[in-house]
């Protein structure tokens, strides 16, 4: 177990093309989430405006929840991402494991809940995905939900690179 633990906290991130898969797929996941919450907080851009004309228009709904929602994933998403980039860069950050529970978890109730109201009948016509762009909006999303499944996943079953190995002890 030590010498693994010692051997994982010395491979590079080339060493470990999972790892860096997942890094290559957090600097987008940043950009979606702080993106989706710069819309909700009606930013003037033209990417903006086109995208919720186009890909999300529940998130002009007038109710409060698709709002709430992209401020809570940008504030609390958002520091994640920046987060777990450090710690799949640097051995030894033992919270990475819990950390990739508790986030992961939430954004799958999030991103469940968000998808099922962009495409309920209930909401709206007007606000619903449109028909035509459907196949892009759940790939997108259904992506953002299950990758960190599976950084938890690989996290939770091969955490060695998140342990820090027992300090030796000195003989006098």
């Amino acid at each position: 177990m030590l010498w693994n633990i010692q051997e994982t906290s010395r491979a590079g991130l080339l060493h470990r093309p999972l790892d860096f898969l997942f890094i290559i797929y957090l600097i987008p996941a940043l950009a979606f989430c702080v993106f989706r919450g710069l819309v909700v907080l009606d930013c003037s851009s033209k990417w903006c405006q086109d995208y919720t004309q186009q890909y999300e228009p529940y998130l002009k709904d007038p109710s409060a929840y698709p709002k709430v929602q992209m401020l809570v994933s940008m504030l609390y998403s958002g520091p994640y991402y920046i987060i777990t980039l450090y710690g799949l860069l640097v051995p030894g950050c033992e919270w990475m494991p819990d950390l990739t529970l508790v986030h992961s978890g939430a954004l799958a109730q999030a991103q469940f809940s968000h998808i099922g109201a962009s495409l309920h009948t209930r909401t709206p016509f007007s606000y619903r995905v449109p028909a035509g762009i459907q196949p892009v909006f759940l790939l997108v999303n259904v992506l953002y939900t299950l990758v960190p499944q599976a950084l938890c996943y690989r996290c939770c079953t091969r955490p060695a690179f998140f342990l820090r190995p027992p300090l030796e002890k000195k003989k006098e």
